[in-house]
């Protein structure tokens, strides 16, 4: 069961108008669902628990983002993020992500740089 934290970042993004209220409760569904299989399928705590999202400044190496996301969370999380950055993300197979993710590969999955921002976007599971 999302925990109340969860459920109100959630509900602060639709207040936002960063998703729509249909998208939220699909999050809502997903993070139930996730943790009700993800304790079914890993049955260890040594599974990974944790997609951390990191973002930093490539001149100073200084953090912009960085986030934790619940496991759970995570495909419906990739399929919504593929709709919002379509084509913009070179080189970046979000059906590879999500079944590296799925297939409980842990470490670092994912590393872009953005030489026009300035920025380095990695993707780890923990």
């Amino acid at each position: 069961m999302p925990t109340s934290e969860e459920r109100m970042r959630i509900l602060q993004m639709v207040a936002d108008g960063k998703i729509t209220a249909e998208d939220g409760a699909s999050l809502i569904e997903a993070m139930r669902v996730g943790e009700n299989n993800a304790a079914r399928a890993y049955p260890q705590q040594s599974q990974p628990r944790w997609f951390r999202v990191r973002v930093t400044e490539l001149s100073s190496g200084r953090d912009k983002v960085n986030i934790n996301i619940p496991i759970g969370l995570v495909n419906a999380g990739l399929k919504m993020g593929a709709r919002f950055v379509g084509d913009d993300i070179e080189g970046v197979d979000f059906e590879e992500l999500s079944a590296a993710v799925q297939t409980g590969q842990t470490g670092k999955i994912l590393e872009v740089e953005d030489m026009e921002q300035g920025e380095r976007v990695e993707i780890y599971v923990e």
